[in-house]
């Protein structure tokens, strides 16, 4: 087995941090400009992050410029973490946040956009604070190990390793040969459609730092807002509401279509198997929730702040439709509280936070293409059992899937599956019923944000111990590097020696 280029790693490492210190320095500005007495923190905060990566790569800088695959495997697991750490600062010097527990809480939750978070008052913050929580998101959300790729071939450093272990799903499509140059278009998406619904939202009645805050909240499926009550604050606005829902449903699809629907190759998305069936139970699960909450459910009473507008047949397929693409994308936005709906809508979104949105999008759980395949394995079981000698694959886009992926996708659902127990025997040792456990586990691995009991919408994190606030942590950072990433480099095989 390959010696690990540990120059090459310390290099990288500190080229993350630079670009994380460098998004440091726009929040400090955001504090500058707003004049919230905080932002000389910040500026501490952001001049360490930058000190740190410019000695690191600065050590590193004579490094063979190679990358192996155990490498890549590093780089990721180990920056994420580091990430995290440095991330932490903000919160930490300008006093938002003065406990490490705390901090680190709200620094997982937002480079993992999940989205949970533990402060009570979220409108009393400062805003340099509030638009560096936002940004965590938005690193996250693309991940800053796609950023750093795009930059690597500047530096003469390839980077296919860092792409394979950051996007582990079983989708391969690119939009260009040089993975490089994927990053980059990914990136150019991401930031236009961050940058049209900054304006739209502004338009629709949101300030502008609202708007970009929420922006950059949607577009990366991680549910911070700037509002107690989350997008609940605009119920009174409904057209807040649906643009965000159209963003939400957009950063849920995989970004390669996005790039297909900028150059015009509309009907290469509707071909796509993945995307009709995204569609396709968006549209029905609206149709059933919306019908029940019209029906049975007020939704009045667990929309936080402000009343139904717009007749409520418009409201009862608005809320529905916003909480199911909520709970699906993994983005975590509220605009009612679900668990007051009926008790079956309740079951129903638990079970939700299991499915996830498309792969290569920037949403967490699951996946889509993975409940795909896996189910239509199963039902090839059922031939396959009358025909044994007959060689039947499971087909996706027309084409067969590799036998191993469908064993690497069934392999996922079980440690998936493992990981939600134990997440849920964890912090049911901490004291927690067993609402709250099943809830915090689900939605922590999946990156969901709100959860049941405890940790419904209308409360927050606040309320675990400190040790289930770490417990938490753990579990978003699993499912943000959808298990297989960590549970590899955690394993005794990975370091021993051939």
């Amino acid at each position: 087995m390959p010696k690990l280029n540990y120059k090459t790693i310390g290099y990288i490492m500190g080229l993350l941090l630079l670009c994380n210190g460098g998004f440091m320095s726009l929040a400090t500005m955001m504090s500058f400009i707003t004049h919230d007495g905080v932002g000389t923190d910040l500026l501490v905060a952001s001049s360490i992050t930058i000190g740190v990566a410019l000695l690191l790569m600065g050590i590193n800088r004579n490094n063979s410029k190679s990358l192996g695959t155990r490498d890549g495997y590093i780089v990721v697991t180990f920056g994420w973490i580091l990430m995290t750490l440095t991330g932490m600062l903000p919160y930490l010097f300008s006093g938002a946040i003065p406990t490490i527990t705390n901090a680190f809480f709200e620094t997982m939750s937002g480079y993992t956009t999940t989205g949970a978070s533990i402060l009570d008052d979220i409108e009393v913050v400062p805003k340099g604070v509030l638009f560096w929580r936002s940004l965590t998101h938005w690193i996250g959300g693309m991940g800053i190990i796609v950023l750093a790729i795009a930059i690597l071939p500047l530096l003469g450093v390839g980077g296919m390793q860092l792409f394979a272990a950051e996007a582990p799903g079983p989708s391969g499509d690119k939009l260009h040969p040089r993975i490089t140059d994927t990053a980059k278009r990914l990136w150019l998406i991401y930031m236009a459609y961050t940058v049209i619904e900054s304006i739209l939202l502004k338009i629709a009645g949101m300030n502008w730092f609202d708007a970009v805050n929420h922006a950059l909240s949607t577009l990366s499926t991680g549910g911070f807002s700037t509002k107690n009550a989350s997008i609940a604050h605009w119920n009174d606005n409904p057209a807040i509401q649906w643009i965000i829902i159209v963003f939400m449903f957009l950063a849920g699809s995989n970004f390669v279509l996005s790039y297909y629907l900028f150059r015009g190759k509309i009907k290469r998305i509707f071909q796509d198997e993945e995307f009709r069936y995204y569609l396709r139970y968006i549209l029905l699960f609206t149709v059933m929730v919306a019908s029940i909450i019209y029906y049975q459910a007020d939704v009045s009473k667990s929309s936080i702040d402000h009343p139904m507008v717009w007749g409520e047949a418009e409201s009862a397929v608005r809320h529905a439709i916003f909480q199911i693409l909520a709970v699906v994308t993994t983005t975590g936005f509220v605009s009612a509280d679900y668990t007051m709906w009926t008790p079956f809508l309740t079951v129903f979104f638990f079970g939700l936070m299991f499915s996830g949105g498309s792969a290569g999008s920037t949403s967490g759980g699951i996946k889509v293409v993975r409940h795909l395949i896996a189910i239509k394995n199963g039902f090839m079981e059922f031939k396959r059992s009358l025909h044994p000698n007959a060689i039947i694959p499971v087909r996706y886009n027309n084409k067969a899937v590799k036998q191993q992926i469908v064993f690497t996708i069934i392999g996922f659902f079980v440690l998936y599956m493992l990981f939600f127990i134990i997440g849920a025997l964890g912090l049911g040792a901490l004291g927690l019923d067993f609402k709250t456990a099943i809830g915090g586990a689900a939605t922590s691995l999946g990156n969901v944000g709100p959860a049941l009991g405890q940790l419904s919408p209308v409360n927050n994190f606040n309320s675990l111990p400190d040790l289930g606030k770490w417990w938490c942590g753990i579990l978003m950072f699993i499912g943000r590097l959808e298990i297989f990433t960590v549970v590899v480099i955690f394993s005794p095989f990975f370091w021993k020696k051939f």
